[in-house]
Formats: structure tokens, sequence, C-alpha cells
């Protein structure tokens, strides 16, 4: 076999774990269907930052620079991802697309789109849980002569200015896009199709994810009802701008239901001033309009889907792996029995500092199981 172990994605998390293999001093090698490192970075809009601190989303032995702010740009990640590839000296197999991983007597068989293959003992697959974007459906659909796209391919304001635009979803993605079209004046709307989780970046002067960390650790669900205190008094009532607030904790929709609340990072300031208007769940489109589930109809020339993304890693994995739950999500980060040799890492939705923050660990644990055989 060529290398014990293979790679498959050159985003933040198989760099972790190209990091942690580097550091162990165990051969690998890295399979990539871009031909960049960290290419979904590469494609995010223009304005985004994290919203986790640096100091919590950094790569194994390599902390972001000091002069980085505790919000990293988007520019500023790639060049750090970019950095920490060269230093290691990675050297992936661009340009290759894996159709099928499958388990064989020795380990495992790696087909690729052009009939390249390895054969390898281990695969850590890190291609992320933001693969394929969810596109949904509604009566109508082909009717609507404006246009729609996804949420992964808005770079900036540039293409709405003097248009009419809905976001439809109000997750961080729909959120900052909204606001990013409001400060561009151009006119807005969120269709928000449930109850909201939401809290500030910063509360109290303070970034709200080390908050929440310190407040994980109260004993009795302390943690949960102070947490809920956030929102309420940084927004204040928001029925009478078409937005609920949901009784759910921050901590256990992400502990609970691996969901990340939605951080705000101005969007509710637009809304209040009305620069941001509310609309509840499409029921139908039309030719130049939409239909609410309220009854309320409105124009609209583009649609803007912030609805999410499928991991689809059955699409190369198979759907009866039994590594993977009913959405063709992992649900465990290492095989066992079967699928020995298999690994996981960047689909962590149970934690509180965001999925950055689990590599380390993660990448660690991979590399423990390894050195076990």
């Amino acid at each position: 076999m060529k290398d014990r172990t293979i790679i498959i994605g050159a985003g933040p998390a198989g760099l972790a774990a190209a990091g942690q293999l580097r550091h162990a001093g165990l051969s690998f090698e890295m399979i990539e269907q871009t031909d960049k490192i960290a290419s979904t970075w590469h494609q995010h809009y223009d304005r985004l930052h994290l919203h986790t601190v640096k100091s919590r989303s950094s790569l194994p032995y390599q902390d972001f620079p000091d002069h980085y702010p505790q919000y990293i740009s988007k520019k500023q990640l790639i060049d750090y991802y970019e950095d920490y590839a060269k230093r290691l000296g990675l050297t992936p197999h661009f340009n290759t697309r894996v159709t099928s991983v499958a388990k064989t007597k020795e380990g495992w068989k790696i087909i690729c789109a052009d009939d390249k293959t390895f054969e390898t003992e281990n695969v850590i697959i890190a291609t992320g849980l933001n693969r394929i974007p969810k596109i949904p459906s509604w009566k109508g659909q082909d009717l609507f002569r404006g246009d729609m796209s996804h949420a992964s391919s808005y770079k900036n304001s540039s293409p709405y200015l003097k248009k009419k635009v809905l976001v439809v979803g109000m997750g961080n993605t729909g959120a900052e896009i909204a606001l990013d079209l409001a400060e561009a004046d151009v006119d807005v709307s969120i269709s928000v199709r449930s109850d909201l989780v939401i809290v500030p970046r910063d509360f109290l002067g303070r970034p709200i994810q080390l908050t929440a960390e310190k407040l994980a650790k109260l004993p009795f669900g302390l943690g949960d009802r102070i947490g809920k205190l956030a929102p309420k008094i940084s927004f204040g009532n928001l029925d009478k701008y078409g937005l609920t607030l949901s009784k759910m904790s921050p901590t256990k929709l992400r502990l609970k239901h691996g969901k990340t609340p939605t951080i705000d990072l101005g969007t509710i300031e637009k809304i209040k001033e009305g620069k941001i208007k509310i609309y509840k769940e499409i029921q139908e489109l039309e030719e130049n309009s939409i239909r609410f589930v309220d009854s309320k109809i409105n124009q609209f020339d583009s649609i803007i889907l912030a609805t999410g993304y499928h991991a689809q890693i059955d699409s190369f994995l198979g759907k009866d792996n039994a590594c993977l739950d009913d959405k063709g999500e992992p649900q465990t980060k290492l095989g066992r029995d079967k699928a020995k040799g298999l690994y996981f890492i960047g689909y962590e939705k149970f934690t509180l500092g965001g999925i950055l923050g689990t590599l380390k660990d993660d990448a660690a644990l991979i590399v423990n199981d390894l050195k076990k055989g």
C-alpha cells in the first residue's frame, strides 16, 4: 500500500488531520476535488468573518498571527490555511473527485472520477457538512420569472442593487446576507419559518461564545436560564417586527439538536429600523410574486436561498454504511468492526465552540487511534 492513510478533503478539517499526522510522523496523502486549499472558504461571501473567537478556531500546532483580530476575516483565514499547508509541505491530489470508498480485505479502496484509485489501510473523511446546497421546492416554482440562487453563490450586494430581494432563512448565513444587502440600501426581506434562537455576537463587552462556555459549566440548569436573558436584554420584544424568540436556550439548541443559534451582527437593528422586512414561510410562487402562509403576497425580483447544505457522504460511501445516520451524516468519529480504518472529522454539531473548535481534539483522537493499529 502506497500510504497508510488517505485524507479526503483539504479544508480546515483535512488540514487539522494532516497537521496531527505530520506531527506524529505518520505517512499520508490528501485528495481534494477542487484546485485549492480550503476551497469552500474561497467561495464564501466577501464580508464573512468567523463568528467564533480566534483562540478557539486555530489548527493544531499553529496559532493565528498576533495581529489577527478577535473575529478573523475570510481573507485572513484563507491566508492562514494556505500558509499552514505550505509549512506542512502538503501537496494534495487536486482536481480529484472521489466517487467510491469501499472496504477491501486489506483496508479501503478509493475510486475517483478520473479512474485514479488509491488503496490504503485508513481513510479520514473531511469533506464537511456544507458540501451540497439544499434547494427547497414550492408550488409554482417553475413559474417564477425572477432569479433564484443559493446563498453559496452570493458574494456581495452588487448584483442586487435596485432589486427587491427575498432571503429565505434566518440562520447565520441568511441573517448576514440580509444585513449586507440592507447596508447597501437594497430593498430586502427575510422569510422566517419558525421561532428564532438568536444571540448577540458580543454581550456586555465579551464574546458570547466565551460566556456560553462558562455558563455551560453551571449546575442545575442555571446556565440555560441565564443564557436566555442575553437575547431578551439585547433585543427586547421582537413580536411587533414579525419575529418570535424561541423558548429554547441556545445551549439546548446546540447540545440537544445539533443546530447553531443565529449570531446577530446587526441584522436585528436593521429590522427594527425597517431596513429589513420579515415575512412568514413561503407557500407558493407566481410569475413575479410570492404568497406566504399567512396569505400575504408581495413582488420580488430575486430570491436567495439561505437554506443550508447536505453533507451527502453517502454518495461515495453508500447509503447502507453503518457509520452514517438517516441524513447521510456521520454518527461516529472512529469506524469500528466492518468500518475499521474509517474516520470522520469536521462533522461535530453538538458543541458550543463551533466545528472549527473541535478540529484539534478530533484530529488528536483519530491519530491516537491510528497509533494503536
